[in-house]
């Protein structure tokens, strides 16, 4: 499986990831938006950890996850619909 392409392939659920601007210069050679396999957000991480490793730590520090547009602070138990998007932002700190 590759970063991007086609999308969805036979029998394998396929989400689209966006990383944040610095994680893909920093892990992804610049390249933003992949598609990935996994049913959480948790799944996602490591199959991003397993193409670019290092990554997989900084994905569960110092980022919130938008799934489908909705920000969680805390989401690597959520659920990933099927044909969603999961955005990882920086942090949103409170004041």
């Amino acid at each position: 499986m590759t970063g991007g392409g086609a999308g969805w392939r036979h029998g394998t659920r396929m989400t689209r990831v966006v990383l944040t601007p610095s994680l893909a210069r920093a892990f992804a050679g610049g390249r933003i938006e992949h598609e990935v396999s996994g049913a959480k957000v948790r799944h996602l991480v490591r199959a991003l950890e397993a193409r670019f490793p290092g990554i997989g730590p900084r994905l569960e520090d110092g980022v919130a996850v938008a799934i489908d547009g909705v920000i969680h602070q805390n989401a690597f138990l959520e659920d990933v619909p099927e044909h969603g998007e999961v955005c990882f932002i920086p942090a949103i700190e409170g004041g």
